[in-house]
C-alpha cells in the first residue's frame, strides 16, 4: 500500500463529461479522459483492507487493490499484467460496467468508494498508448478445434481463453462484423468502435478466426459444425425482445429499442439504410418505454438525431438515491441512475402504466397512460400496485421505442437444430461445467444465464473456456474465472 493515509487526504473525483452542447452534435465518447497523475492520486485512496470486498463484488475477481497500488507507484506495466490476468476486455468494462466492485468497496461504508472503474480504464489505455498490448500467439497448438457461436463479450472472452490454451478457435458471427452487442447495441458515445476493433485485431493476430455473415445452424449446418469441431461454445446472447401487447401495438412508429440502436450504430459506422426501413427521430416527439440502460441509450441517440422532445417512462417507482436498510453494504443497491444521456435533456417519468397506443391513419400519435400507486400491499404483505383514480393522461408521440428487456435466446435455428435442452425461462440449460444436454456443446453468457451485465458475460466466457479445455485435454491450466 503506497500511501496509508491516501483515502484521508484525497477525495473521490466525479467523472468529467464533454459539454452537452458539444457532445450531442456527434457520437464520440462523452467522457473526458483523466490525466495519469490524477489516476495515480485516485489510486492512492485504495486502502489496505483486511478483506477487500471489491473482489467479492466483481464477477471476474479483479486484483483491484494490487493494481491500484501498482498504479500509485507508477508500475503501470505490472498493473496491466494483473488486470489482464482476470479480464479479457478491460477497455470495455472500464467504460460500460456498472462497477459492482465500487459498491462493495470498504471505503464506501463511510465515504465515497475508490474510482475503481476509471482506474481500470486508465491502466488499459496507458498500456495501449505505450505499446504494451501486443499479440501473443500461443507457443504450441493442441490440435483441437473449437467453435464459438457469437462474438459478444462472452464469446470473445471464451475465444481468447481457449486460444491461449492452444486450441484453434473459430468464432461464428451472423452479423457483418464481430462484436455482438458491443458493436451493434452500445452507442458510440459510450463505446467508440475503434476501441473494439483494436482488440479484435490483436485476437486475429493471435490466431483466432472470425467468420462473419455466417448464421450457424442455418448457413453452416449443424451436422458440419459437430463434425468439424471438437467442442462448441454457444454464446449467442439473449436476443428475443419483450413485447408490449396492448391495444394499438400494431400502429406504425412503434419499434423495439434494440432495432433502433442497431440501425443507428450501423448508420454511424457508414452503412447505408434504405429509406423505407429508416427509424429516424429527427423532429419527432419520442417516447421511450423502459427505464433501464437500453432506454437511456435510446434517449441519448434520439438527442443526437435531433428529436424535438424525448420522454422516458417507467412502470416502477423511482429507485432511492442512496442505500436503504434493505441493501446494506456490501450488497449492490438498486439506486436511481442518471446517465450522461439524461443530463442532455428530455423528461423522465416513473410509476406510469401505458394502457393503449392511439393514432391516426395507422400511425401512432398518443399513449394513453395512468399513474400507479405502489404503496399498497395485499393480504400476504406483497406489494400490490393499483391505478390512481383520476390520474389518466395522454403523452404525444410520433415514435415509440420499447426498451423492456429481453426474454431469452432466439429458439429457432441453431438451438432448435442442436436439440439442446432449455430451462424454464427459455435459456440454454447447462450444468456447473457449462456443458449442455448435448455432448461437446457448452454455453456461456446471456444465452445461458439470461439478460445480464457485460462483466458477467466475460466471467461466463472464461468459466466456459476453463471447462471446455478440461473436457478436451483432461486437465487445464486456465483460471476457473
Amino acid at each position: 500500500m503506497g500511501d496509508p493515509k491516501g483515502f484521508l487526504k484525497v477525495k473521490r473525483l466525479k467523472t468529467k463529461y464533454r459539454p452537452v452542447c458539444v457532445r450531442t452534435k456527434d457520437y464520440r465518447d462523452v467522457v473526458v479522459p483523466r490525466k495519469e497523475e490524477v489516476t495515480q492520486e485516485q489510486a492512492s485512496r485504495c486502502m489496505d483492507c483486511g478483506t477487500p470486498f471489491c473482489h467479492w463484488g466483481c464477477p471476474i475477481g479483479n486484483y483491484i487493490p494490487d493494481w491500484n497500488d501498482l498504479v500509485y507507484r507508477s508500475h503501470w506495466e505490472r498493473a496491466i499484467e494483473l488486470l489482464h490476468a482476470c479480464n479479457n476486455l478491460p477497455e470495455i468494462t472500464g467504460r460500460l460496467c456498472p462497477a459492482l466492485c465500487e459498491f462493495a468497496c470498504v471505503l464506501g461504508i463511510n465515504d465515497d468508494p475508490v474510482t475503481i472503474r476509471e482506474n481500470e480504464l486508465a491502466i488499459i489505455e496507458y498500456a495501449f498508448k505505450m505499446g504494451l498490448i501486443k499479440p501473443e500467439p500461443p507457443l504450441k497448438r493442441t490440435g483441437k478445434k473449437v467453435a464459438v457461436i457469437g462474438s459478444g463479450p462472452a464469446g470473445l472472452a471464451a475465444a481468447d481463453q481457449l486460444n491461449k490454451a492452444g486450441h484453434k478457435v473459430t468464432v461464428f458471427e451472423k452479423d457483418a462484423k464481430p462484436g455482438g452487442i458491443l458493436r451493434y447495441g452500445i452507442p458510440d458515445f459510450k463505446l467508440e468502435k475503434s476501441i473494439l476493433d483494436r482488440r479484435l485485431e490483436i485476437y486475429e493476430k493471435e490466431g483466432i478466426e472470425f467468420r462473419t455473415n455466417v448464421n450457424a445452424g442455418i448457413d453452416y449446418p449443424v451436422a458440419k459444425l459437430l463434425k468439424e469441431f471438437d467442442a462448441v461454445c454457444l454464446a449467442g446472447g439473449s436476443r428475443q425482445p419483450r413485447d408490449f401487447k396492448i391495444a394499438g401495438r400494431e400502429l406504425a412508429g412503434i419499434y423495439f429499442a434494440m432495432d433502433y440502436l442497431i440501425q443507428s450504430n450501423k448508420k454511424v459506422s457508414g452503412e447505408k439504410i434504405p429509406a423505407s426501413q429508416l427509424i429516424d427521430t429527427k423532429g419527432k416527439k419520442v417516447v421511450v418505454i423502459g427505464g433501464g440502460d437500453t432506454g437511456a441509450d435510446c434517449v441519448g441517440t434520439a438527442h443526437r438525431q435531433g428529436a424535438s422532445c424525448v420522454v422516458q417512462i417507467e412502470l416502477l417507482p423511482p429507485a432511492p438515491e442512496c442505500r436503504t436498510g434493505q441493501f446494506p453494504w456490501p450488497k449492490y443497491p438498486p439506486l436511481l441512475k442518471t446517465s450522461s444521456s439524461h443530463e442532455e435533456g428530455g423528461e423522465r417519468e416513473w410509476a406510469i402504466q401505458t394502457r393503449k397506443f392511439s393514432g391516426e391513419k395507422g400511425q401512432v400519435k398518443h399513449l394513453e397512460c395512468v399513474r400507479i400507486d405502489w404503496s399498497g400491499k395485499d393480504a400476504k404483505g406483497c406489494v400490490s400496485p393499483k391505478d390512481i383514480a383520476g390520474s389518466e393522461f395522454n403523452i404525444q408521440a410520433d415514435l415509440v421505442l420499447l426498451a423492456l428487456g429481453f426474454l431469452h435466446p432466439e429458439p429457432k435455428g441453431l438451438l432448435e437444430k442442436l436439440k439442446v435442452e432449455l430451462d424454464q425461462r427459455g435459456n440454454v440449460k447447462a450444468g456447473e461445467n457449462h456443458q449442455t444436454s448435448v455432448q461437446k456443446i457448452f454455453t456461456a453468457g446471456d444465452m445461458h444465464r439470461g439478460q445480464s451485465l457485460i462483466v458477467w458475460a466475460i466471467s461466463e466466457g472464461r468459466t466456459a473456456a476453463y471447462n471446455i479445455d478440461k473436457y478436451l485435454m483432461g486437465k487445464t491450466n486456465l483460471p476457473k474465472m
